[in-house]
């Protein structure tokens, strides 16, 4: 008996868009299964059917079985699949470009490529995150001391306005309890923003490890993108969860970023600043191949692109090869 799918392949019609997506759904002691184009939960209080195409990134908490059949499905549908466990989250799985084109990549490429373009799209990065500071000439290492004084003033005047007591950022890898609660909160939402952050980059077909800001890792533009809410979401969304309980630390975290994402409609911010940061000349993006088409072309000289699916030899070149 053949095992092949009988369902037809979902083209980039068929999805959500990334900016109209939930940003994260948590699942935990239950079995993920697949019914049609929904993955379906199924615990002790029975199933819950949950639309595929509608998730950005799925957290698989403690106590998850995941089936091939919903793994297919969410490959399929772009989603992120990330396995959630007490020590915070590690991104293991995702799935395909919601689009077709490889501009966005190229594009990316580019800038990375060239070091005044790479330094140029870091400048950007930090004009984002702070825009009453003009970045403008500053080195590598300027951006990287100046990013820190602000980081560690944002930590000392949330902790101000929450009156909870702040003695620095500390965290032990592995080992998520090691530190007092706001540190938790810290660690929780800043690994559920690389998921998020995570979903869209791999949504758009760029590249995660093309970092401009980090350098060397897998997902350093992941981390690039990320740390642009850093001190505008997480850090003061954590020490308000911190500031309200130090129960379920880690749970009311990824619950409260979950809502805070939605009404602020990160998701769809998060897409509008990777254009911009990687087509800075564009920024109506009008070049841009429409997501619904699919568009392939052959590289021919000076830069100039032709059609593919043409025979471009003459006879005289065809007897050659």
């Amino acid at each position: 008996m053949t095992t092949v799918g009988k369902r037809p392949a979902l083209t980039p019609r068929h999805l959500t868009r990334t900016t109209e997506r939930l940003s994260f759904i948590y699942l935990e002691r239950c079995t993920i299964h697949r019914d049609a184009n929904a993955i379906t939960a199924e615990d002790a209080e029975g199933t819950t059917h949950i639309p595929s195409a509608t998730i950005g990134t799925l957290l698989l908490g403690p106590g998850t079985r995941i089936t091939h059949q919903a793994m297919s499905v969410l490959g399929e549908t772009g989603a992120c699949v990330a396995w959630v466990g007490e020590h915070g989250v590690r991104y293991y799985a995702g799935g395909r470009a919601l689009s077709r084109s490889a501009a966005l990549l190229e594009a990316q490429a580019t800038q990375w490529a060239n070091v005044r373009s790479r330094i140029a799209v870091a400048r950007a990065m930090y004009r984002l995150r702070f825009p009453d500071e003009d970045p403008a000439g500053l080195t590598r290492h300027e951006l990287l001391g100046r990013e820190g004084t602000r980081v560690r003033n944002c930590y000392r005047a949330q902790a101000a306005r929450t009156g909870l007591p702040w003695n620095g950022r500390h965290y032990t890898p592995g080992d998520f309890t090691s530190g007092d609660p706001v540190n938790q909160a810290i660690t929780a939402a800043a690994q559920c923003m690389y998921g998020v952050a995570h979903a869209v980059v791999a949504s758009l077909g760029c590249s995660p490890g093309l970092g401009f800001v980090h350098s060397g890792h897998e997902l350093s533009f992941v981390l690039d993108i990320a740390d642009l809410y850093k001190t505008d979401i997480g850090i003061p969304l954590a020490f308000d969860v911190a500031a309200e309980s130090e129960e379920d630390i880690g749970s009311r975290t990824r619950r409260a970023l979950r809502d805070r994402i939605n009404e602020t409609r990160l998701l769809e911010r998060c897409v509008r600043d990777i254009k911009d940061l990687l087509l800075p000349d564009n920024p109506e993006h009008a070049s841009e191949p429409a997501e619904n088409t699919d568009r392939v072309t052959l590289q021919s000289d000076r830069g100039l692109n032709v059609s593919s699916g043409v025979n471009y030899g003459t006879e005289d070149e065809a007897a050659i090869w």
